[in-house]
């Protein structure tokens, strides 16, 4: 997959020859999605709205930083908010598990323990998401925040908000494998909220990812934070090239977010959610070391003091939140009708 990606932004002979394969998957996604709408794979509703955050694209979008953000406006606003998340890669013999910021990133998905430390909510972790909405529950939360899950039909929602990637679009507008697709472009105009991380096009929210700080990995208690000038901040780090090491869908994000405070990025992209080793984070030299926060938590047991931790948070439309109240509003109004 991490090989197709660079065919994925337009159309090259490698997904022109990957056409035929693409039309099967769109067909697959179109049954399965009629099935469900139809009522011949049944949707599950629970005692309590339930809120997808997602995208119809691979990569990353900015998508998990929204979440965050959403766990905490929903707090602030009374609600009592949980999260779902797939747990991807996690090897737990046991599904669904409840996540903590102690939970081991190879048991339960990076992703995953990312939220608990962020979020300040509880997060269940499970491939069904039925079974792990209904565990928060259980445990008193009273909204149901989706991390991912815009595809999985058999949660019923009842606010889905697709997050799409301000630069790169849709890429080439074809499903995989032959583009970056998991839905048709078609499958957006069905969504109630549609955010851009970056410029927003026309019926779409903006929404920006602010560096908030770095956190040194091996030393917890030491921070560095973005000062009001580029000068000012690299000083911190000796004002020396930096190895930046990203595991996430969209790489380059991350290393341009990095050039944009000033620093000189030596770039180190891999595969979306990948198991690092030790040895992956040496290259020949003592330069400061800057990881993800997806990334971290997987590394956080062999950091050295060399490796820092880029923090980053969501700012969305303020529109966003007020939309998102009002669908809230009038889900409780129609409960207490029926």
């Amino acid at each position: 997959m991490f090989a197709l990606e660079r065919h994925w932004q337009r159309l090259t002979p490698v997904s022109a020859a990957l056409l035929p394969l693409s039309w099967v998957f769109r067909a697959l996604v179109w049954l399965r999605r009629v099935l469900y709408r139809t009522g011949l794979l049944r949707s599950i509703s629970l005692p309590a709205p339930v809120i997808v955050v997602g995208n119809i694209s691979v990569g990353g979008t900015g998508k998990t930083p929204l979440v965050i953000w959403l766990a905490d406006f929903l707090r602030q606003a009374g609600y009592r908010p949980g999260i779902v998340t797939r747990g991807y890669r996690g090897l737990s013999p046991v599904w669904p598990v409840a996540v903590t910021a102690e939970s081991s990133a190879n048991l339960v998905g990076d992703e995953a323990v990312l939220l608990a430390r962020r979020a300040g909510c509880p997060v269940m972790a499970g491939a069904d998401r039925v079974e792990s909405a209904r565990g928060l529950i259980e445990q008193g939360c009273n909204v149901v925040v989706s991390d991912d899950g815009l595809q999985h039909y058999r949660l019923r929602r009842d606010i889905e908000i697709a997050v799409i990637d301000g630069a790169r679009r849709f890429g080439n507008g074809l499903c995989l494998p032959a583009g970056p697709l998991r839905e048709p472009v078609a499958r957006l105009e069905s969504v109630q909220l549609r955010v851009a991380n970056g410029v927003p096009q026309a019926g779409e929210l903006g929404m920006t990812l602010t560096a908030s700080g770095f956190c040194n990995l091996a030393e917890p208690g030491l921070h560095a934070a973005p000062e009001q000038t580029p000068r000012q901040f690299t000083a911190q780090f000796g004002n020396t090239p930096v190895h930046a090491v990203a595991g996430i869908g969209n790489p380059e994000r991350f290393f341009t977010t990095l050039r944009g405070l000033g620093l000189t990025v030596i770039p180190h992209p891999f595969p979306d959610h990948h198991a690092f080793q030790a040895g992956e984070l040496e290259f020949g030299d003592k330069l400061p070391l800057i990881l993800t926060e997806k990334d971290a938590v997987k590394c956080q047991h062999f950091a050295t003091a060399r490796c820092w931790v880029l923090a980053v948070d969501a700012r969305p439309d303020a529109r966003l939140g007020e939309q998102i109240l009002q669908y809230l509003k009038e889900k409780s109004v129609g409960q207490e009708a029926a």
